[in-house]
Parts: C-alpha cells; structure tokens; sequence
C-alpha cells in the first residue's frame, strides 16, 4: 500500500512538496508495471482503454486548486480512476456555507483548512492514490512551483488568479484546465496547448488522409493492424489551443457559426453572461450585488459581450439576466457532480491519450441540463506559437519587440519569458 503525506503550509515550497515525501519517492513508486491487484480493481476502465493507458494514468501527478464542491467531484472521479498522485491546494478555512454542497467536510471541519479537512475522505477512496496537501494560497506561488505536475485544474477563481496560473502551465508546458459554478451555470476551459491521442477503429475503404480536419485538430500519423480477423487503423490526431486571456475574452466564435444565423441564435447566452462576469470581477475583485449599480453595469458588459460575439439582441433576455445574477456564488450538488465528473473524464482520457479532448470550452446549463462546447481561439497562432499573455502583457510584449528576454511580475510573482517563445505575427497590442 502506498504512503501518504500531509505537507503543512510551513513546509511547503515553491518548488516541491516537503516533510520527506518528495516527487521523486512518486515516481520510484510508480516507474513498475501495473500489479494484478491493480489489474483486477482497474478491470473495467482497462477494459475501455488498456493497460497502457492505464499506466499512464497510474503515473500521472495532478494538481488541485480551491476544494470547494466543484473540486470535490474532480478529486473523487481522479482518485477512483487510480491517478498516481494528487496535490490539494487551499489556503481557506471551512466554514458553514461549506457545509451544504461539499461532501468531504462536515461540521466538526468548521474553522479548519479546507485542503487538510478534506484529505482523509479522499484517501480512503483509493489508499493506492499519494494525496498530498498544501495549506498555502496559490497566488503565492511562482512558475517553478507548477513544473512537478502533469495535470494542473484550478477550481473556483478569480480571473486574474487563473491568467497568472496559465501563464505558469505555459511557461513549463503542462496542461492546464480552469472551471467554475454559480448554481445552476458552469463553465469548464482547457488549455493542453498541443496534445497528442489515438483513435482506433475499424479500417473503411477509403484511406485516412494525413491532414488539418478543422483549425484546431489535424491527422498527423496513421498506421494500421490486424486484430480479430479485421483491419484496423491506429489515427494519431493532433489538437492546438490558446490560453484563458485570449479564450475568455478576446477569442471569437468559429467561422461556420459566424456564417449562420441559425447557429448564431442557438449559442447560449450563458457565454455572453459569464464573459460579463469575468469582466466585472477583474475591475471590482468580487462579484456583483443586487444594487441598482451594479445590477446596471453587470446588464451593460453582457450586452456588450453578446454584440462582441456577433449573437442576436434577441437572444440575451431579461430573465436569463436575472436567473443567472441569482445564482452567482451558489454551489448545487447535482451541477458540481455534472461539471465535475465531465472534467474528470476529459482528464483522465488526456492522460490515456485515446480520446478526444474538450476543445476548448464546455457551457452547462442546469435548468436546460445542456452542455454545449464551442471552439473559442483568437485570430493567429495557436499551441507551441502561442506566448502566454496575461495580465500586464504589455511589458511582455514591449521587451519582446526590443529582442530582449524579460520578466512578468503579477501579485509578487516571476514569469521568465524569452524572444523565441512568441512569433513576431502573435506579437499584438492588448
């Protein structure tokens, strides 16, 4: 049975989790083969995608921010699913409003970090799984903190914190999700930057061409088997993405939506709405209150966003407005077990590389219980040609147009960059 370690906010770096259990005493513990045991309780999931991509999974160390009830679904599916490790960061305290949605903490948790409250539920889940807590906050870590992880998911922040945390995952090329709830509304993002995965099926009679399928997705590889008496095709595809600044803000919708207005009418205006959201948070720092004020300022940024995405007037009406400002900063159960176990999965078959990932942003809509995806990138490069801006890119990009490396400080943090990191044709004011 694997050890497990509690890492206190005192011990913990910027670097490494402490207190003896270090990343190194991960993989030593995982570089083996995949036991009979293992076999035998991962039966079902081997089965759906092997034992290869099991391994994978079994290696895998992924990071967890803000453990509120979105992140306690995401941590119950990774933990069953047997992930090698996982980090659960959260500077909070439980309080009662913690109580009602967030099923690894109870009462007697109240006034307790929430990161530590949690640990023991999720360890008794899978004892196999290294669970590793930090009680520090996130915004005081620098980029050589979130190079150790394979997978970094933050949870329930502001958008300031999680252009600063993509800036980090690009920085050390490391896959980086961000998601949130307001009560019946939630959105998931993903930003794998490129990202590798093969498909199998059975062969047709016409030969898969290596080549672009859309903006975002190509076929860069295919090779074929025998396997029961059929032909089968091993298609090796190939998905490029953009960072939360560009997608959450500045990215536009994709072409065949911006040639029809029929799709354009059934784009969900949750998109407009969170946008406006994230917009008033990163000038205010909270979010909205019923004042007449704010109620005024929130309406106007929707509709601003709403025009920015060329949608019909028609299609943002008053009482989705009032639905979804009445929901802002609750968490339901049955939404956060949707979202979460949705992200969950799309991790899990990032790690295995066998499916296709979300890309790159999932809506869910809970009084319509429908989850629609929309491929959200600013004009120009996308993946490894894509520079990381984020708050205070302006200095970023000015040294980069002098031919000089530089360095971004956000919130007390260090972000090395370097010229070659960003084409010149990327290079754009903000």
């Amino acid at each position: 049975m694997a050890t497990q370690e509690t890492v206190p906010a005192s011990a913990a770096t910027n670097n490494e989790p402490s207190n003896g259990f270090t990343i190194d005493n991960i993989e030593d513990s995982t570089s083996a083969g995949i036991s009979a045991d293992e076999i035998a309780l991962y039966d079902r999931q081997i089965r759906l995608w092997g034992v290869q991509a099991q391994e994978k999974i079994r290696n895998a160390n992924v990071l967890l921010i803000s453990m509120k009830a979105l992140a306690n679904e995401i941590a119950k599916n990774l933990v069953l699913a047997g992930i090698g490790c996982l980090t659960i960061i959260d500077h909070e305290l439980v309080t009662e409003n913690d109580l009602g949605a967030q099923f690894f903490v109870s009462e007697a948790d109240i006034g307790t970090n929430r990161a530590q409250a949690a640990a023991p539920q999720i360890r008794r889940l899978n004892p196999r799984v290294h669970v590793i807590v930090d009680m520090d906050d996130i915004k005081l870590k620098g980029p050589s903190y979130f190079q150790i992880y394979d997978v970094v998911i933050a949870t329930d922040l502001q958008p300031d914190t999680l252009n600063i945390i993509n800036t980090a995952t690009r920085v050390n090329r490391k896959a980086f999700y961000a998601t949130g709830v307001h009560g019946f509304y939630g959105f998931i993002f993903s930003d794998l930057i490129q990202h590798d995965y093969v498909i199998e099926r059975e062969k047709s009679n016409r030969d898969t061409a290596i080549q672009a399928e859309t903006r975002t997705r190509s076929v860069i590889d295919v090779k074929t088997k025998k396997e029961n008496g059929k032909n089968v095709e091993m298609v090796t595809k190939r998905e490029v993405y953009s960072t939360w600044f560009l997608a959450s803000d500045a990215a536009i919708l994709p072409p065949e939506f911006l040639k029809s207005r029929r799709r354009l009418k059934a784009v969900t205006p949750l998109l407009s709405c969170l946008r406006a959201l994230w917009d008033f948070q990163q000038l205010n720092g909270r979010l909205p209150v019923h004042t007449r004020q704010d109620l005024q300022n929130f309406t106007a940024l929707a509709h601003q966003k709403h025009r920015f995405l060329n949608l019909p007037t028609e299609t943002l009406r008053a009482e989705f407005l009032r639905s979804f400002l009445s929901n802002l900063g609750s968490e339901i159960a049955p939404v956060t077990a949707v979202l979460g176990g949705q992200l969950a999965q799309d991790v899990i078959n990032v790690l295995g590389q066998r499916q296709q990932p979300i890309q790159n942003v999932v809506l869910f809509d809970g009084t319509t219980m429908e989850a629609p995806m929309y491929a959200l990138h600013p004009e120009g490069a996308l993946g490894d040609g894509l520079l990381p801006f984020s708050v205070g890119a302006g200095m970023v990009e000015n040294e980069m147009m002098n031919g000089r490396g530089t360095e971004e400080h956000l919130n007390g943090q260090v972000f090395p960059t370097a010229p070659e990191m960003v084409p010149p044709s990327s290079i754009t004011s903000t």
